[in-house]
Formats: structure tokens, sequence, C-alpha cells
């Protein structure tokens, strides 16, 4: 019996330094696109700023809420991690639509086509996503609005979908730093450093949501 319970043990520790890491990278990211930006100095500035805050920071910290081994309200009730998840979303959706109608409108100002790369086609999916996302969001704080769904499907069938929006935001956050904009001022190993961050934190999340309701097998001490 020795043996599983090292085995139990090990898990948890490797679960609980992700979980940490995931903190400070979503940390370090968002505040390394905004050196890198530096918003304020032009329209533009905004953008990538918007978006890393949005995605990376917002995005990532509104899941951590759930984490058994880092939650930053690990104390509280479900009922107030629920509340908190709902606003830290709620920002990061308008974080996402006003850095995607800040694009937009640079965009336009300088007489550029919109929508032509697949950055451009996966930020727009990505931000539609988010928000069909948050307003199906409103059925686990309102259940009775879906009567035919037990809870465990709604909060199962929510955090699914959440995932692959939290997916598309990284593939987004990815595509960005492949662009011309990003590779001409961030290069050389601070650029793959850069490339790395929305991957981990990715699959940290991953690793989180679906061991708290896709089931997969876990490690028993």
């Amino acid at each position: 019996m020795a043996e599983p319970s090292a085995e139990f043990w090990l898990y948890r520790i490797l679960r609980k330094a992700a979980s940490t890491a995931a903190h400070l990278l979503c940390l370090g990211f968002t505040v390394g696109i905004g050196v890198v930006s530096r918003p304020g100095t032009s329209l533009f500035s905004w953008h990538p700023f918007l978006m890393a805050l949005s995605f990376s920071f917002i995005m990532t910290q509104a899941i951590l809420l759930f984490s058994p081994e880092s939650s930053l309200i690990l104390s509280y009730s479900r009922k107030v991690k629920v509340r908190t998840h709902w606003v830290l979303q709620g920002l990061a959706t308008v974080c996402a639509i006003v850095g995607l109608a800040i694009i937009s409108y640079n965009k336009y100002m300088n007489d550029k086509p919109h929508f032509t790369s697949w950055h451009g086609l996966v930020g727009l999916a990505t931000v539609l996503y988010t928000c069909l996302q948050s307003a199906g969001g409103v059925t686990l704080l309102y259940p009775k609005l879906m009567r035919k769904w037990s809870l465990a499907k709604l909060k199962s069938y929510h955090a699914t979908s959440g995932l692959v929006g939290y997916l598309l935001g990284c593939t987004s956050l990815l595509l960005g730093m492949c662009s011309a904009w990003f590779t001409g001022i961030v290069t050389g190993v601070s650029w793959y450093l850069a490339i790395s961050c929305p991957v981990l934190l990715a699959l940290v999340l991953m690793n989180q949501i679906t061991n708290a309701y896709l089931r997969k097998k876990r490690i028993q001490p």
C-alpha cells in the first residue's frame, strides 16, 4: 500500500506546483505583453494588451478559482466562487470585445483589410464564442431556466465548452505572437518563452477541468 500512497502524494504535489506556476505565468505573460505593446502609445497598442489581459490573466484566474490546490479563495464557499467566476468572466468578455473593436477600428482608419489572416479569423471566432459561453453561464446562475437539464449536466457542459473557449483564446494568442508585429519586436529565446506561456497554461487548466468534470482516471491513495 505504500507505493500507491507515494504516487498519490507525488501527483498532488505536482498538481499544486503546476497550478501555482499558472498564477505566475498568466501574470508574467500579461505584464510582458504590456511591456512590449506599451498600451496608450497608440490605438493599436491596446489590442494585444487587452487580449492578453482577457484570455491570459482574467480568464485563467476565473478558472483557477475552482482549483482544489491553488484557488486564491480556496476557503470560501462554492457560491462565492461561482459569483466571483461570473464577474471575472464578464470582465474578460468586456476586455475581449473592446480589444476586437479597437483592432477593427484601427484597420478601418488605416484602410487595411481585416479578418484576412488566421489570427484575425480565430480571434473573431474566439470573441464570439466567449460571448456565447458567458451567456450560457447564466443558466448555472439560474438553473430553472433550463428545467429539462440537471444541474450536474449543465455544469459539465459549461466546463467542457468553457475549456474549448479557453483553448481558442490560447490559440489566438499564439497566432498573434506569430505576427510580423510581434516577431519584429520579440526574437530568439524571448519569443520561445513567450509562446510557451499559453501552451503551459492550457495544459494546466485542461488537467484541472478534465479531472473535475470529465471523469478521467485518477490516482487513488
